[in-house]
């Protein structure tokens, strides 16, 4: 017996997350719960937003992390990227302060229970946002990084970077950081559950 799933308004969800233990995603009418993250999951979100924060000062940007939800009203979307820069202000949706509409970066960092989610259907639903122009992925489970940027009106290249020695040049922000120091302190040999 199928069982009628219902249906939320972009406005129930927000109510729901402000009292909720647990934040969850909106995916066009569905509350999608969020899984909980790793340690090396929180360790690259770590070291990539201390790297930012620090050689971003002066240069009119701003790095946020997962407690920060996007809207992607084009496919009518709210998701929380686990990091995210943005240039100049913060557009807020509906004057919403934990809201916001405008990130030039995204980057997410891979899980199992994600990952098929993260480099198809989320990346096409971040490609509707006009500032949108990097977009990297992340893998935690080994050194594997892929990077998209976008090049012209829906054209976008792909790098990959599978060495620790290697460097990654996050171009929509003008930063170089190496592959290593995204890395640092992530134990692959460590078996966690998601």
């Amino acid at each position: 017996m199928q069982t009628q799933q219902r249906y939320y308004t972009p406005e129930e969800y927000l109510a729901l997350e402000e009292a909720a233990e647990f934040k969850s995603e909106y995916h066009n009418g569905e509350i999608v719960p969020m899984t909980g993250g790793s340690i090396n999951h929180n360790s690259i979100i770590i070291n990539l937003c201390v790297f930012f924060k620090l050689a971003l000062r002066g240069k009119n940007c701003k790095v946020f992390t997962s407690d920060l939800r996007l809207w992607i009203p084009r496919y009518q979307r709210y998701t929380y990227p686990d990091v995210m820069v943005i240039q100049g202000n913060p557009a807020f949706y509906n004057n919403r302060t934990d809201t916001i509409t405008n990130p030039v970066l995204i980057v997410e960092v891979l899980s199992k229970s994600t990952q098929n989610y993260d480099h198809t259907d989320k990346f096409r639903y971040y490609r509707s946002i006009p500032e949108f122009q990097e977009y990297v992925l992340i893998n935690q489970y080994e050194h594997q990084i892929e990077q998209y940027s976008k090049t012209g009106e829906a054209q976008w290249l792909l790098r990959e970077f599978e060495t620790e020695d290697a460097k990654i040049t996050f171009s929509s922000v003008d930063l170089e950081i190496a592959i290593a120091d995204i890395y640092e302190g992530v134990d692959f040999n460590l078996k966690e559950s998601e």
